[in-house]
């Protein structure tokens, strides 16, 4: 098995966090230093910063309205860390990102499965945001965005926008290019003030105040994984 799925799987934390685990060569493997895509055997001893992965226990999964400023990071050296925020008994780790300045709905979970299937783009699974402009949103924009924009070398995949209010929209993506959402508006002359995800799939925000988080109910659950497996 590869490190990195092997770490995940433990619940130590995400596949990428490994990959960054790797290039400071915290990881051994049978005390050697780990190398990137290093593979694991069963009968191998595998330290992180000297010591063993505990295993990973009750299977943990959160949803978060995150404030901004916080970082969807597990670093413990940066300041306003997902992980540190939420201060959860269990080790968990984020599913994907919100940078820093933006708000809204994240999941989090000390299931690397899960997360692997969910970081899939090809997968289509739909997350949606309310959007905040510098100016008046017109039909031109909204149809711009939805037919895809051309940002980071590639053309966005077509995805639904629509009016919320004069200054705001709703957008639908099912893909999550870095800071998607902000480069396709300053492709088409617009600057985000304000951005909120407020559904990932059938998850929403609803009963989360801001800087709340709760655990996924069992129905949440049972659809997560219905779309997922």
């Amino acid at each position: 098995m590869r490190i990195n799925k092997y770490i995940s799987e433990t619940g130590f934390c995400s596949r990428r966090e490994t990959d960054r685990l790797i290039s400071a060569r915290r990881i051994t493997i049978n005390n050697v230093i780990c190398l990137p895509g290093a593979s694991v055997a069963p009968e191998d001893v595998v330290l992180i910063d000297g010591n063993a992965i505990a295993s990973k226990g009750e299977a943990v999964y959160i949803a978060l309205n995150k404030p901004v400023g916080i970082t969807c990071t597990a670093a413990k050296h940066v300041n306003g860390n997902i992980i540190d925020f939420i201060n959860h008994p269990a080790r968990i780790f984020a599913i994907g990102r919100l940078d820093k300045a933006s708000e809204g709905l994240i999941l989090l979970t000390n299931d690397g499965d899960i997360v692997n299937k969910m970081m899939r783009s090809e997968n289509g699974h739909e997350k949606e945001y309310l959007v905040k402009v510098d100016k008046p949103v017109t039909s031109r924009f909204l149809q711009e965005m939805s037919n895809g924009v051309e940002i980071l070398g590639t053309r966005t995949k077509p995805c639904a926008a629509m009016m919320h209010s004069e200054n705001e929209f709703r957008i639908i993506l099912t893909e999550g290019l870095n800071l998607q959402i902000r480069r396709m508006c300053k492709a088409l002359g617009f600057r985000v003030l304000r951005l909120e995800r407020i559904r990932i799939m059938d998850i929403t925000l609803d009963g989360l105040e801001k800087g709340e988080w709760k655990d996924l109910t069992a129905g949440q659950l049972q659809r997560l994984h219905a779309q997922l497996y």
